[in-house]
């Protein structure tokens, strides 16, 4: 399973400003030190927003803050919030497959994802970001 590209730059993005104590990036600041496009980070800074894990002040002394939701939130609840419930192949659709009446590879896989979530739902970003994680992520970008 690979995840898609927001949803690594979600995790990312929680991770970094996890780190960054009282410190509040703009988005522009976060997609220029994650070398990412300003548009993409924007629509993961909104989705965060929406989902209530970051908070966003904008104007002179704004920026990007981790919610007190963000702080205690497990990896594997932003992960399915980014990757959605949707079954890891495509049985249906424009070319359905033809086993899809009988097939038990899909039950497996669907308990395949449900597994993955799992091993991921009991860590938070405090765990995630222990050392030597925490001080790699204030290296990332501009120098602290």
């Amino acid at each position: 399973m690979r995840l898609l590209r927001s949803t690594d730059l979600a995790l990312r993005l929680l991770m970094r400003l996890a780190v960054l104590g009282d410190a509040m990036p703009t988005t522009r600041e976060v997609a220029a030190d994650m070398e990412v496009p300003y548009t993409h980070a924007a629509k993961v800074v909104a989705e965060l927003q929406h989902l209530g894990l970051v908070d966003a002040r904008r104007g002179r002394g704004g920026g990007l803050t981790l919610s007190e939701r963000g702080r205690t939130a497990s990896v594997g609840a932003v992960v399915r919030a980014f990757e959605g419930d949707g079954d890891v192949v495509e049985c249906e659709g424009d070319n359905p497959c033809p086993l899809s009446p009988g097939c038990r590879l899909r039950g497996a896989l669907r308990q395949a994802r449900e597994a993955f979530y799992a091993s991921l739902d009991p860590l938070t970003l405090a765990d995630v970001t222990a050392d030597p994680t925490g001080p790699l992520l204030l290296q990332i970008g501009r120098p602290a």
